[in-house]
């Protein structure tokens, strides 16, 4: 299916709603019935059709078409963050006495699944450097049913061999969940190597303007239908019209913005890495990351997501660094039309930083929509009146 076709057409029937360009938003809370027939039907398969806004919406099924056909699966669905998408799709997936494998050091809140809710209901993780598959055999279990990836992760982009996690894990009756937060399906499609949930904050590019949240995921109908009767509509999790309508604005421009951004980051890591108060960069397609050839086997691009190893051995450095940018602002997230920067140290106790530990000294850089001049200037500055070596 052409993008082009994704992006602007599918799932848009526009004489159905006056053969307006953009498609509206349904901003209801319910649907009405004219039979009880009809009524009954809808109760006996809420995913079937328009009964409440909880479940199905219209614009919000534009917006899963698309997004399924974006990651090459069979259905998918949106959740108001993603977050809630994670949690939904994880906690669909196992039960009391279960055992999960996960890469180590996740996305924050699905590590606080792992670690505080899943627990309390007798499932246990297991964390691994999900680089080696054998890592991943060896922690495996007679009760492992679900594997946690992330690849690349959002600090040290570190990545698994996706397409043998997923084939071991089949082989094993085990569940696989991706977070392809940082690739999107336009630069890495997990579905296609054989993972079965893929997830990915729409927050991120897929919005774009940083005025939206959202979380999807994307796998069979089957486990879609699955996750929709229970977790989906239980927990409440899924996204309203309005931010539906965001993300599919968003999605029109979304090529043009991650070219625009990769060749902006390229320009920018260019910089970074002869910078003398720079120590390294990490980036998943330069030639020094460890698993370049990895990545560029899984990935068909990298954009926007790096990380600078400030030379330095004072944390007080890094922090005149972050706040002396004056262009560049300090935020989490990325994938808006805005460049960011975030740095390590800020979730480390200041009594317990420590210098000759590289990743003390992270500090990861968003390049959004500037030129690359202006943010290359900003990042020069900063450095230069923060940095002593």
């Amino acid at each position: 299916m052409d993008l082009s076709f994704i992006l602007n057409e599918l799932g848009e029937e526009r004489e159905n709603y006056f053969n307006a360009i953009s498609p509206p938003i349904i901003q209801t809370s319910n649907f009405a019935f004219k039979t009880v027939a009809d009524l009954s039907k809808a109760f006996e398969d809420e995913m079937a059709g328009y009964l409440y806004s909880r479940g199905l919406n219209p614009t919000v099924e534009i917006l899963r078409k698309k997004l399924a056909a974006l990651d090459g699966a069979e259905d998918c669905l949106v959740f108001n963050s993603g977050a809630a998408a994670i949690f939904g799709g994880v906690l669909a997936n196992v039960k009391s006495g279960d055992h999960i494998v996960s890469v180590k050091a996740p996305y924050t809140w699905a590590e606080r699944m792992f670690d505080v809710v899943l627990p309390r209901f007798g499932v246990t993780t297991t964390y691994i450097d999900g680089t080696k598959i054998s890592n991943w055999e060896q922690a495996t279990g007679n009760n492992t049913t679900l594997y946690y990836l992330e690849s690349p992760n959002s600090w040290d982009f570190a990545l698994q061999p996706i397409k043998e996690v997923a084939s071991s894990a089949r082989s094993k009756g085990i569940t696989t969940f991706i977070d392809n937060s940082y690739c999107t399906p336009i630069h890495q499609k997990p579905i296609e190597m054989g993972i079965d949930l893929a997830m990915q904050t729409a927050t991120k590019y897929i919005g774009g303007h940083s005025d939206t949240l959202g979380g999807v995921l994307s796998g069979s109908q089957t486990m879609m239908k699955k996750i929709f009767d229970s977790e989906y509509l239980n927990i409440g999790s899924g996204i309203q019209p309005f931010n539906a309508w965001l993300l599919i604005r968003g999605l029109r421009t979304l090529p043009a913005r991650l070219d625009r951004i990769t060749k902006t980051s390229l320009e920018v890591l260019k910089f970074l890495k002869q910078h003398p108060k720079i120590e390294s960069v990490i980036f998943p397609f330069d030639e020094s990351f460890p698993q370049y050839q990895l990545a560029r086997k899984q990935m068909t691009g990298a954009c926007g997501l790096m990380t600078m190893v400030l030379k330095t051995k004072s944390r007080d450095e890094i922090v005149k660094f972050c706040e002396g940018l004056q262009h560049i602002m300090m935020a989490v997230s990325w994938g808006g039309h805005e460049s960011l920067v975030i740095p390590k140290c800020a979730g480390i106790p200041v009594t317990d930083f420590d210098a000759i530990n590289p990743e003390h000294r992270y500090v990861r850089l968003y390049v959004g929509l500037e030129e690359a001049d202006y943010l290359i200037k900003d990042l020069d500055q900063a450095l230069e009146k923060s940095i002593i070596n």
